[in-house]
């Protein structure tokens, strides 16, 4: 799913680039992506489950709360807002939550997703299970969004895919980049309009080539590359 574990993608400022506003050097930032999970169901020896952590020059920013997310705290180093997207409650993409109490982030973690996203995570983040939110040592914020365009924290757009369950994309639009993020889904008219003219698409490949399951939708090799 997604790309190899260790992958890192540096995509290059606009041409005017962006000033790293929190270095005292005047320095320019190159957005960076790093891939932490990319399994879907269930970690195995070379990769966890689904996880993408993206550095820009003002904030981080995480694709999705897998396994994988317990690698983050090796890369936020500054005081930058820490921003979680969560495409949907399938336990891989938010069983890494219950790590939460492992990090100090100052800062504080916005998290946002879609409506219902409250009342789901605190049934899951709580005793006997893991430490709840409210009991960790930095603030933790559940922002539940509507399908569409928002414009904070940054203008991304935010719309259902095809899957068991309602799962979001998102077209995120950091740094005069557009990067689209298209998890579990299968081919759907949200998919390609999410992803249209994206300089970047971040797009699941769960089943072989050939395989087809309309119960469970995910992309093979030949249904992702129409997206």
């Amino acid at each position: 799913m997604f790309y190899q574990q260790v992958c890192d993608i540096i995509l290059p400022p606009n041409s005017f680039g962006r000033e790293n506003p929190f270095s005292n050097r005047g320095e320019f930032f190159k957005m960076k992506i790093r891939f932490l999970g990319t399994n879907g169901w269930y970690n195995t020896h070379i990769a966890n489950t689904t996880c993408i952590f993206i550095e820009t020059g003002e904030f981080y920013l995480i694709l999705d709360a897998g396994d994988g997310f317990y690698k983050v705290g090796r890369f936020i180093k500054q005081r930058k807002p820490i921003y979680l997207f969560l495409s949907h409650f399938h336990l891989d993409h938010i069983s890494g939550l219950h790590t939460l109490n492992k990090f100090t982030f100052p800062q504080g973690l916005k998290i946002y997703g879609y409506k219902g996203m409250s009342r789901i995570l605190n049934r899951v983040i709580c005793s006997p299970y893991t430490v709840p939110f409210s009991e960790l040592s930095y603030p933790v914020e559940l922002l539940e969004i509507e399908e569409g365009r928002h414009n904070s924290p940054f203008p991304f757009t935010s719309l259902f895919l095809l899957h068991s369950v309602a799962c979001f994309g998102y077209r995120l639009e950091i740094e005069g980049k557009t990067i689209a993020y298209c998890p579990d889904t299968g081919v759907c008219e949200n998919a390609l309009r999410l992803s249209e003219n994206a300089d970047l698409l971040l797009c699941e490949c769960s089943l072989r080539t050939g395989e087809f399951k309309e119960e469970w939708p995910h992309l093979n090799p030949h249904t992702a590359a129409q997206i």
